[in-house]
């Protein structure tokens, strides 16, 4: 957060000169202590966010990739000479403790191409597939092991 606060300094003054860094420092200095002393921030704590943006970042990371297989998958089964795809309601249970992860785990479903959550309701999920053939390994998918960790952090 003293970082935040010194670059936010540097940017407001719209140049850096050795005065302005100087002055910087010490005003991002006072406003990290009050900070801390006030509003119950910690060192500690910045520690611990950083650790979790840098986990949610290799999340992001993975979703995006996984968005992109599953583009490729579903246009795979639409363009193929398949017949019929073959639509499936998989139900499954999931052991995320915070609503957000809950909700974080719903979203990344459904922002999945050909898999869509209809219902969530306690740990149950109900996802709607477009083929049977992505139904499989829901459960344990990326996705839950990542956000289990991210819970755990």
């Amino acid at each position: 957060m003293y970082l935040v606060y010194f670059l936010l300094w540097v940017i407001f003054n719209g140049q850096i000169t050795l005065e302005i860094c100087l002055f910087g420092i010490v005003i991002a200095a006072v406003i990290f202590a009050f900070t801390c002393k006030f509003m119950g921030y910690s060192i500690k704590k910045e520690e611990k966010v950083l650790k979790k943006s840098l986990s949610f970042a290799k999340y992001a990371v993975v979703l995006v990739k996984e968005i992109v297989k599953a583009n490729f998958a579903v246009m795979h089964m639409i363009l193929s000479e398949r017949e019929e795809l073959e639509p499936a309601l998989v139900s499954f249970h999931s052991d995320m403790k915070t609503p957000t992860g809950k909700t974080f785990l719903a979203n990344a479903i459904t922002l999945t191409p050909g898999t869509i959550t209809v219902t969530l309701e306690g740990s149950e999920y109900v996802v709607h597939c477009l083929d049977q053939s992505l139904a499989e390994g829901m459960d344990d998918s990326v996705f839950v092991e990542m956000l289990s960790k991210l819970e755990q952090d």
